[in-house]
């Protein structure tokens, strides 16, 4: 979700869109649970319907960096992962 709003501010529908498979459920706790840690913003506009756009904080853009580098080690150790689970 964080590398979703690291492109751009987006909606809600937006943001599901993008991610695909996550309930609506779901991404309203990931998203309210982001914004009590401070790496997301929610801003509200008085508009009808209500318009409601979320964007990444300070906070959120300086953890892009050690997380793209878990991913990477993820997938560059998925397959010994794998087989390790495999042969216990």
């Amino acid at each position: 979700m964080l590398e979703t709003l690291s492109r751009k501010t987006l909606r809600f529908n937006e943001i599901g869109r993008e991610i695909n498979d996550i309930s609506k459920q779901m991404l309203s706790r990931t998203l309210k649970r982001l914004e009590q840690d401070g790496f997301i913003t929610r801003t509200v506009f008085a508009e009808v319907p209500p318009r409601v756009e979320y964007a990444l904080t300070d906070v959120g853009r300086s953890f892009l960096v050690p997380m793209q580098a878990l991913v990477q080690w993820a997938d560059a150790n998925h397959a010994t992962i794998c087989e390790s689970r495999r042969q216990y």
